[in-house]
This record gives structure tokens, C-alpha cells and sequence, in this order.
């Protein structure tokens, strides 16, 4: 009988040292942010960099003209897409020629659309 109770005995300190035994944390993984592929709107455009007359010449007429303090929106539309040209005046000056700094395209629905593939639209009408 002595033998059970020597086990249970043991059995009791071994948890209770265990338990006031300082814990060894493991430092959380830190895993590097996966680089997110800019979509296709955000890129650049070869019609960055344009002026308003430039940009005219190149698609045509818009269809909306918006001004709204120093800076011009431009708005062209095909049946495929819209494209909406934001030009600002040069960074020092609030005075120049507005050039693009923003090219927005989406489908008439109003989901993300193909850059390249909305110029090519406006650029070639059908």
C-alpha cells in the first residue's frame, strides 16, 4: 500500500513543479508581406504625362469635363469602357499646363477593367 501512495505522491509534486516552472515561450513567426502585383489600372499609362489637348488629340473629344479647384478630369467612354483622366498643374506651380497624372479605366457596369485594352477601344472605336 505504501508503494501506490509514493506514486501518486510523485506523480502530484512532478505536476506542481512543472506548473510553477517558468514557461518558454516560442516568439510568434513573423512571416514577410507577400508582394501584391499592382492591377492593371495602377500602372502607369502611356498617356501619363500628357496634356489635356495632347490627350484630345489622341482619343478624341471626352465625354464629361469636370474642373474642380486647379485640376481637370477627362472622361472617355466607348462601349467596352470609361476612362477618366486626372490632370493636375506641375508640383511647384499652381499655375501650367495640366498634365496627367492619374489614369482610371473601368467597364460600363463599373468593375475593374483592362487598361491597355480600354485605350486600344478608345483609341480605335468600332
Amino acid at each position: 500500500m505504501h508503494r501506490p501512495l509514493m506514486r501518486r505522491l510523485v506523480l502530484s509534486l512532478t505536476l506542481v513543479i512543472a506548473a510553477c516552472a517558468p514557461r518558454v515561450e516560442t516568439p510568434p513567426v513573423v512571416s514577410q508581406p507577400v508582394p501584391v502585383p499592382q492591377p492593371e489600372r495602377a500602372r502607369p499609362s502611356v498617356l501619363t504625362g500628357l496634356s489635356a489637348q495632347e490627350l484630345v488629340q489622341h482619343l478624341g473629344h471626352p465625354a464629361l469635363q469636370i474642373r474642380e479647384g486647379t485640376s481637370l478630369k477627362l472622361q472617355f467612354r466607348s462601349r467596352r469602357c470609361v476612362l477618366d483622366a486626372f490632370l493636375y498643374p506641375p508640383e511647384n506651380s499652381a499655375n501650367g499646363v495640366l498634365r496627367v497624372t492619374y489614369i482610371d479605366t473601368r467597364l460600363p457596369s463599373g468593375a475593374a477593367a483592362d487598361q491597355a485594352a480600354c485605350i486600344s477601344a478608345l483609341e480605335n472605336p468600332s
